[in-house]
């Protein structure tokens, strides 16, 4: 680990100034395998020195509009496609075409969605680069980018090892859907899924007053997907609208998959695994394609699914970047320092990495550590040459008589504390979560100080020196229940001189789940291993102790001498989790004595 204080991509940025004015916009139809018509936009740059006819091609597979229709009357400078536009701005005056496609069933594409992404639409992406590389401005070079469902279908994209598809940057994707998104820990992101696919609904339906609830979407001078350029009258687009109908229902489809190797009901063979990156990661397509990750602190659990992928990765190319950020780099989440431009960096290190594989430019990239992540408190960057840094050392905290939190173990026997489960704990809308479903998030916790006083809480005395956390924290937890499930949800804050708390990471896990087993072999292992499986299911046997042991989402974040750490345990997050038991609030007993040590494990970075 180093500190790096000329990490400074926008430096890049500024040098590699415009070239190219304008653009030429044109969008058609094209006829898949099985006869579905996808809509896509192919933006080209516009006035250009005679020897540029061709370019290197940055692809976005969406279900978010690749463009919107816009009402007579607009603006001239009305923004048409807010899902790309900040890629647009970066790439297409600096020599990039861009490609940006309607997956099937959205937009004004043809077919129907049958799930969260599918084999039929991974098969698309195939056609897609294909067809692309046989054009005449296409150079040959091909990348994929985006953020969220964007990203990982950048990864979707990658492995077919196609030989044109030199580059993806996934920025805030998951690797495993359903440990990432939909189940973290176990328990179903509820909200998340209510919401998300109330989003999904009101976009594939074309319903505009459910669609200007959310912030991204919302604009006086929309209306709806736009139609391709032969489709005058909009008969195409409408018809493609009548497909959508079809199409699945987000609620249903999740409330089908509680473990990972379920099934839908009607369709056997559709598990969480074919909705998931890392079903089809393979050493082809891994050698093939350069790959630059791209997460935040905040980023939901994909700052863990950004881990896992980058930990899978052989590639001597791969690279990871983990900012201060949320979903999308859309807001800087330090509380002790305010980032107007948070996602500068990461569009950036995009062009930089693209400038790299798809131009064949020198850009300093092969000279750097592969790893740079952003420590708040400190607000450093640092760099790495692995994730976690190698020189982390683990630093193990005991829950201790009279709620304390501290280095010695225990010694005394059948000391536990008694917890009373209360479903009035959450994280609120302030949260990791929000900016998930489209929220517009300014504040991350600034709400969450007296949050923990309906938890269960350990406090370590106060550090003499400053102590660096980066990586990913390991809960162990001795845990008596009266009910044969539950929830934890264990937090990590930093208690400041003043007594505040602020909220640091967090980890989420369903003691049903908490069989040590392995996972799916891409991926990788971070913390203890447990498959989520339906056949490594254990149900509590209520007042009988069990271990449960799991990893935090990972975090680098500098408590200051005179500070604290506290360790906060709570049964519930009812703002953004399903209720586990539903309608009956458990009690548990955590054990603190020799034979049952409950601790949490710290992933310290040694400082001089």
């Amino acid at each position: 680990m180093a500190i790096d204080p000329m990490f400074r991509p926008e430096n890049w940025l500024a040098q590699r100034t415009p070239a190219f004015e304008g653009a030429r916009l044109s969008s058609r139809y094209l006829s898949m395998r099985d006869g579905i018509r996808l809509a896509l936009d192919v933006h080209l740059p516009g006035a250009r020195p005679a020897a540029h006819d061709r370019f290197p091609v940055v692809a976005f597979f969406t279900p978010y509009y690749r463009r919107m229709k816009l009402k007579p009357g607009a603006p001239a400078d009305t923004e048409a496609c807010p899902n790309i536009a900040v890629f647009r701005s970066l790439l297409l005056a600096r020599g990039y075409a861009l490609v940006a496609v309607d997956v099937r069933g959205s937009g004004a594409s043809f077919g129907a969605r049958t799930g969260l992404r599918s084999p039929n639409e991974r098969g698309d992406y195939l056609e897609i680069v294909e067809w692309i590389s046989q054009q005449p401005w296409c150079s040959g070079s091909i990348g994929v980018t985006g953020i969220s469902y964007l990203g990982a279908a950048a990864d979707f994209t990658a492995s077919w090892a196609h030989p044109a598809v030199k580059a993806i940057v996934p920025h805030s994707a998951v690797w495993d859907t359903w440990s990432n998104q939909l189940y973290p820990g176990g328990v179903m992101c509820r909200r998340l899924v209510k919401e998300y696919g109330n989003l999904m609904e009101a976009l594939d339906d074309d319903a505009a007053e459910d669609r200007a609830k959310f912030p991204y979407f919302r604009g006086d001078h929309f209306d709806g997907p736009a139609p391709v350029d032969d489709d005058v009258d909009e008969t195409q687009l409408n018809a493609a609208l009548e497909d959508h109908v079809a199409n699945f229902d987000m609620a249903d489809f999740v409330h089908q998959l509680p473990f990972r190797d379920r099934a839908l009901h009607t369709v056997p063979d559709f598990t969480s695994a074919i909705i998931s990156p890392y079903h089809y990661a393979n050493r082809a397509a891994d050698a093939q394609t350069a790959v630059y990750t791209i997460s935040g602190w905040f980023d939901g659990h994909y700052s863990r699914g950004a881990a896992l992928r980058f930990n899978w990765q052989q590639n001597p190319h791969k690279r990871l970047m983990l900012g201060a950020w949320d979903h999308g780099a859309r807001t800087g989440i330090s509380p002790f320092a305010h980032d107007p431009a948070p996602q500068s960096k990461a569009l950036a290190e995009t062009l930089r990495f693209f400038d790299e594989h798809l131009m064949g430019l020198e850009t300093g990239l092969a000279d750097e550590a592969p790893v740079h992540y952003y420590t708040v408190g400190e607000e450093q960057w640092k760099t790495a040459e692995t994730w976690p840094p190698a020189q982390v050392e683990a630093r193990t905290l005991y829950l201790q008589a009279d709620h304390r939190l501290g280095e010695a173990a225990p010694t005394a026997g059948a000391e536990a504390d008694r917890y009373v489960g209360d479903y009035r704990c959450a994280s609120g809308n302030q949260s990791r979560y929000n900016r998930l479903y489209a929220q517009d998030v300014t504040d991350y916790y600034g709400d969450w100080d007296g949050r923990d006083a309906r938890m269960l809480c350990y406090t370590s005395a106060r550090f003499d020196s400053a102590m660096e956390l980066t990586g990913h924290p390991v809960v162990r937890l001795f845990v008596a229940s009266d009910t044969e499930d539950c929830a934890l949800f264990v937090y990590i804050e930093d208690i400041d001189t003043e007594g505040r708390a602020h909220h640091v990471t967090e980890g989420v896990f369903r003691a049903l789940h908490r069989r040590i087993s392995p996972g799916p072999a891409n991926i990788p292992q971070i913390g203890p291993s447990h498959s989520f499986d339906a056949r490594d299911a254990r149900y509590l046997t209520p007042g009988e102790y069990s271990e449960i042991a799991f990893d935090l989402l990972p975090i680098s974040w500098l408590f200051k001498p005179g500070h604290r750490l506290r360790v906060a345990i709570a049964l519930a997050d009812s703002d953004h989790f399903s209720r586990i038991p539903d309608g009956i609030v458990p009690t548990i007993d955590v054990a603190r004595h020799a034979g049952r040590a409950s601790h949490i494990e710290l992933p310290v970075m040694p400082r001089d």
